[in-house]
């Protein structure tokens, strides 16, 4: 084992270690221990026949269909990579196999539920060396496409070592997490500088990959994929919403505020400065905070009481929880006017793309430093409204209909004219595919990682 290898697997243990009280005491809160450690561990059914699945399809000449691992780390990035998981399949037919593998228990359940069983999802495994050659040994990618950034430096070494390229797909680079890069940089000089291609989202992040150690003639900007990860469709044929509306109770002929993907004291801010004759619908970005959002409101409506409408509630509400996983768009294509969460309080932010590709009026906070150029973009264009006051700032929209239509016309219009980079990826991955993989068709567009 390469003692750079050695050097991260002490680290990581010592800090496991002495961070131990926190870590543990929040996973014993949440319930996340209940996690699947076999796969963290990459031990276990459901990523020891990968390989097997993989080679199964032959190339041109006999070889081994090539296989294309791409990491999502969570619910947002697995979104994120649909589009270019359904792109590079179509490209590749026959020629390839692909593999998505996610960090979080959340991401990996919308995984499957978006890729399975056409494309085989597994877990990400834990960067300490025996767990990423277990992985990399049932695997066995071809290439690597890490999505945003989750350059683990044993995970890449590794790679490289075995001569697979490696690129970051929807590359962001922060300035919160680039400051604390920006210390270790010096131990991960090396591990930036392997990384085959870099597709970034802006000019901003490409400098900052840049700063980090990849050659610059390696990072390409090509805008995000966020921009293609959502449907330009009408509200009222998002299936189930109206359906959902039905079981908790919600007057469609009253206001609707939907508030989504919340943080930690948002949702008691929007609840006491919620206009009056609205109904406000609370979505919490995780789901061990419902018990606790719903205790903020005594009668709260939750959707998880109502799942059907077999069981109405008993009285009309005016504030209502989803306490359920992969319904916001539902949600969403109900509001007269829509909150993005986690923007309030200083979280950082959430993607308000979903809701404004619905053509819904959306507001989001100052906080949104996580979306800074998307925000940005979509508030140059009037699409979007930054506030500090969300209940002024919705009321304002509910007593101005023409004003809220203005807002939901740019925003949709300024999506349609950013669309284009899950292509641009797909083209990217395709050079950086090995030569003599068994891929049909895409025989010399290799760039082989032992170049770096």
């Amino acid at each position: 084992m390469p003692a750079m290898g050695l050097g991260f697997d002490a680290l990581y243990a010592a800090g496991g270690i002495v961070s131990a009280p926190v870590w543990g005491y929040r996973m014993l809160r949440t319930g996340k221990w209940r996690t699947d450690w076999s796969g963290r561990f990459a031990r276990g059914v459901g990523i020891g026949t990968v390989a097997a699945d993989s080679g199964a399809c032959a190339g041109s000449g006999g070889l081994p269909a090539p296989t294309v691992l791409i990491h999502a780390v969570s619910v947002g990035e697995v979104n994120a990579v649909a589009g270019l998981v359904r792109a590079l399949s179509d490209r590749l037919g026959g020629g390839g196999r692909l593999v998505v593998s996610v960090t979080t228990d959340t991401g990996l359940a919308r995984a499957k539920e978006l890729f399975e069983p056409a494309h085989r999802v597994v877990r990400y495994p834990l960067d300490f060396s025996c767990c990423v050659r277990r992985f990399l040994d049932a695997v066995e990618p071809s290439l690597v496409a890490l999505t945003e950034l989750e350059v683990w430096p044993n995970f890449v070494d590794e790679c490289y070592r075995r001569g697979i390229p490696m690129c970051v797909v929807n590359g962001r680079l922060s300035e919160r997490s680039f400051k604390h890069y920006r210390i270790v940089r010096p131990w991960l000089r090396r591990t930036f500088a392997r990384l085959a291609a870099v597709g970034a989202q802006t000019c901003e992040y490409a400098d900052r990959f840049i700063a980090m150690g990849t050659p610059a003639e390696r990072v390409a900007v090509l805008d995000s994929m966020k921009w293609d990860s959502v449907e330009l469709c009408d509200p009222a044929q998002v299936r189930g919403a109206a359906e959902l509306a039905a079981a908790m109770g919600i007057d469609r002929a009253r206001p609707v505020v939907v508030a989504g993907s919340t943080g930690p004291g948002e949702e008691k801010l929007l609840i006491d400065t919620c206009p009056a004759h609205a109904q406000l619908v609370l979505v919490p970005r995780k789901p061990e905070r419902f018990d606790e959002v719903a205790a903020l409101c005594p009668g709260m409506v939750r959707r998880s009481r109502h799942p059907d409408g077999s069981t109405p509630p008993r009285a009309r509400g005016r504030f209502f929880l989803v306490d359920t996983m992969g319904e916001l768009q539902k949600v969403y294509a109900l509001a007269d006017v829509a909150i993005v969460g986690r923007s309030f309080l200083g979280l950082h932010g959430s993607n308000p793309v979903e809701p404004v590709a619905l053509g819904k009026p959306t507001l989001i906070g100052p906080h949104h430093s996580d979306f800074a150029e998307t925000v940005q973009t979509l508030c140059a264009a009037g699409g979007i409204q930054v506030t500090d006051r969300p209940g002024e700032a919705a009321a304002e929209l509910l007593a101005h209909p023409d004003r809220a239509a203005d807002m939901a016309r740019r925003g949709r219009e300024t999506i349609v004219s950013r669309r284009g980079a899950t292509q641009r990826h797909v083209e990217m991955l395709l050079r950086l595919m090995p030569a003599g993989a068994g891929a049909a068709g895409l025989k010399g567009r290799g760039v082989s990682a032992a170049a770096v």
